[in-house]
């Protein structure tokens, strides 16, 4: 997209990568100054002109910047018909995604450090398993548990593992549909921000750029998801410095898994941010300061 609208920093170097698959992705750089870089990863239906102003900051503080459009959104290349569907086969896939988001950022300056938000929480967690290479690591509201209603929870796992096993799982999860929620959904009631402003500037953004816009997950999504949180809580803390932001008011995450994780991690901590919702990086003014400033202290505390 030539006319990307970045609202904050000055505009990334934005390139086109394949993964192994050739799924075709979008990544963007945002070099900065010789205090390492710290791959960014967005969470679902996000893009990365989304984290224009997260990227400021961090190259305000001297950290260069990579991120990425994960599979299936973005502009990245969409994997379902509608393409509004958020779809993946396996959450595997966007382990190829972060090969190829590593490759692209191979010359940025080292250490290198993880900032990753609620899906790419899931997705970081098991890149660390599989050896990324970063100093620290800083999540906000991963999601290693999906807020689901204790009397839903079974038909979903039942649901998407029985869509799946009969390859149908490019189909709407129960209860979505193709609208985007951040793109339609009223400020009032928002699961995501606090922030009226930048509520309604992603709105705008959206809907200036609607094919940014992502809407519900897909039966196939969803089983993948669920399987692959199950996998990960089941995985000892990798040995690193870790933070992880958690606001009172989160509803589209588990905070227990959260909570149980970071009790456990030995290099470990737990920032929460009451009457915070889950876009913690999208926050008002006060909460989003703060949990920067605890982002750019723990990775600047491993750069040491």
């Amino acid at each position: 997209m030539g006319d990307a609208p970045w609202s904050g920093a000055p505009g990334p170097e934005v390139i086109w990568r394949r993964a192994d698959d050739g799924v075709r992705l979008r990544i963007a750089l945002w070099q900065a100054g010789g205090r390492g870089t710290v791959l960014l990863f967005p969470g679902r239906t996000e893009y990365v002109e989304k984290y224009a102003d997260v990227a400021a900051a961090l190259t305000g503080a001297g950290f260069a910047v990579a991120s990425i459009d994960w599979r299936g959104q973005g502009l990245s290349d969409r994997l379902a018909s509608p393409a509004s569907m958020g779809h993946v086969r396996r959450f595997a896939d966007y382990q190829r995604d972060v090969a190829a988001l590593v490759a692209a950022a191979g010359a940025l300056p080292r250490p290198w450090h993880l900032l990753a938000h609620s899906m790419g929480g899931a997705i970081g967690l098991r890149a660390l398993h599989r050896g990324l290479p970063v100093a620290s690591a800083a999540f906000s509201a991963p999601m290693w548990g999906i807020a689901i209603p204790a009397r839903k929870r079974a038909a979903a796992w039942v649901l998407s593992t029985g869509a799946r096993l009969v390859h149908m799982g490019a189909r709407f999860a129960p209860g979505e549909g193709p609208a985007c929620y951040a793109a339609t959904a009223p400020f009032e009631g928002n699961t995501l921000t606090t922030d009226r402003d930048r509520y309604l500037a992603t709105q705008a953004e959206l809907q200036a750029h609607p094919e940014l816009a992502l809407g519900g997950p897909s039966l196939g999504w969803l089983g993948a998801a669920l399987w692959e949180t199950r996998a990960l809580a089941r995985l000892p803390a990798p040995d690193l410095p870790a933070l992880a932001l958690l606001g009172g008011d989160e509803a589209i995450v588990e905070p227990g898994p959260i909570r149980d994780r970071m009790a456990h991690w030995p290099r470990g901590r737990l920032a929460g941010f009451p009457g915070a919702r889950h876009e913690l990086l999208m926050e008002r003014a006060p909460v989003r300061e703060a949990a920067l400033a605890q982002v750019i202290g723990i990775f600047a505390g491993a750069a040491a």
